[in-house]
């Protein structure tokens, strides 16, 4: 093999490394960043959640950063559980909206995914938190209008 070429595992071709440099330009690695990902739980404030450079090392942006995931959960379990539409109503117009509407709940349930993808306890706690105080609020509600 030459300077520029490699062995694949399993396979006994070879590649050359212009390939996997721009294989690496593609995203999956970068030369120029290390950024350390945790993959197990961990506690403090200095994380990165939903986007990049976001809270910072701020105490307080980490703190508003922990009261969203909690929003969000929240709301989730109210698009889950909150009915807003009434018997009589065109069915089209009802479809479109409960699309529409399963469609929102959808994207705010994974942006708190993504958030506790982090790794971070707090926002884990955040979450779990935000999905109990939603259910408690929307829960009984959705159980009361549905005859239960």
């Amino acid at each position: 093999m030459g300077d520029h070429e490699m062995m694949m595992p399993h396979h006994g071709t070879t590649v050359s490394s212009s390939l996997t440099e721009a294989w690496n330009t593609l995203g999956f690695t970068h030369p120029h960043r290390k950024m350390m990902m945790h993959m197990t739980f961990f506690w403090g404030h200095k994380t990165e959640i939903l986007f990049k450079g976001w809270p910072g090392s701020s105490t307080g942006m980490y703190a508003v950063a922990l009261t969203f995931v909690f929003a969000l959960a929240v709301l989730v379990e109210g698009f889950s559980l909150f009915s807003v539409i009434k018997p009589g109503t065109n069915k089209a117009a009802a479809g479109f909206f409960q699309t529409g509407m399963y469609a929102v709940r959808s994207g705010l349930s994974y942006m708190v995914v993504l958030a506790v993808m982090s790794f971070n306890g707090g926002v884990f706690l955040a979450a779990v938190g935000g999905h109990a105080v939603g259910f408690a609020l929307f829960g009984r509600r959705a159980k009361k209008s549905g005859g239960s």
